[in-house]
């Protein structure tokens, strides 16, 4: 029978991509790791991994392997989720990634309910982006991940991790400038009758833009939606941080494509404007890794978010 710790070490490899890195996460050092991987080839009988340059890869048997050790730890966490369900109150710590924005409006509001419903329950918070923490949730640095998808850019889903939705959070043109008079039921600007988003945005074509990074979701998006209105922005700001973006705008340098989190509650300050309807609004979801969805850790976080977002 093949060690289940080699197994996972293997695992761990192929998630991580190095050596290094898998003895980093791990507290392990680098001949450490080779070590048992070498004892693992051993057991198995056949090479498992194979020089490419100064890195590794898994062999095709490697990944046979993988794929097994994959389907065995996902029984375990059913078994860790059936375990902590017989018990009658939620303890251990709880590992959630979260994107700035629901980090900022959903996540506070979900922590106190989950504080007045299961105090000995440890949360842990790490604000990151979807495209590093959803691969670290594979890698089991993390129990949940609060991730974004933006329109006519869907995620990949792997068939480990289970998603599930969480709201739906619309996407507006912010505009350098006066604030509007907002709806007195959401804070929001209205639409007039004869509003023409597309036209808005062409009106901005000559304006500096912050977007967020290249390679982000979120930028590939802006970049489709300004382009279908015919124009390429002039992106002189680049960040992640949405705040950062609020702020551009409202001292009148730059114009932004903003969610309707950013306000988390509060009046806009900057003046907003529909987008196309194909274009009005990102998804936003939670995701956990196969097998752990059972949890009640988990079903209860889900739960608190899910009234946080109606608050």
């Amino acid at each position: 029978m093949f060690d289940l710790h080699r197994l996972r070490l293997l695992r761990e490899l192929k998630h991580r991509g190095t050596l290094a890195a898998v003895a980093a996460a791990l507290s392990y050092s680098p001949s450490s790791v080779s070590q048992q991987l070498s004892q693992l080839e051993a057991e198995v009988g056949v090479p498992l991994l194979e020089p490419v340059g100064r890195r590794v890869r898994l062999t095709e048997q490697a990944e046979i392997l993988v794929a097994h050790t994959e389907a065995v730890l996902e029984r375990l966490e059913r078994a860790e989720a059936d375990i902590a369900t017989s018990l009658t109150d939620l303890t251990g710590t709880l590992r959630i990634a979260s994107f700035q924005t629901a980090a900022l409006a959903l996540v506070p509001g979900a922590l106190t309910l989950l504080r007045d419903a299961y105090p000995r329950l440890r949360v842990h918070v790490t604000q990151n982006e979807p495209e590093k923490s959803l691969p670290a949730l594979l890698a089991r640095d993390f129990d949940l991940v609060i991730a974004e998808e933006y329109p006519g850019n869907p995620n990949p889903r792997p068939a480990e991790v289970e998603q599930e939705d969480l709201l739906e959070d619309p996407l507006r043109l912010a505009r350098p400038g006066p604030t509007a008079a907002g709806s007195p039921q959401s804070g929001l600007p209205q639409p007039g009758p004869t509003d023409d988003p597309l036209a808005a945005l062409r009106s901005l074509a000559d304006h500096p833009w912050v977007m967020e990074p290249e390679g982000t979701a979120a930028r590939h998006w802006a970049m489709t939606l300004c382009r279908s209105a015919g124009f390429e922005p002039d992106v002189r700001f680049e960040s992640t941080d949405l705040l950062l973006h609020l702020r551009l705008v409202e001292q009148g340098h730059a114009a932004a494509l903003l969610p309707d989190l950013v306000w988390g509650g509060r009046a806009p300050t900057v003046p907003l404007r529909l987008l196309p309807r194909s274009h009005a609004s990102r998804r936003l979801f939670t995701a956990v890794r196969r097998g752990r969805s059972r949890h009640p850790a988990l079903q209860a976080c889900r739960q608190a978010l899910h009234r946080a977002s109606l608050s």
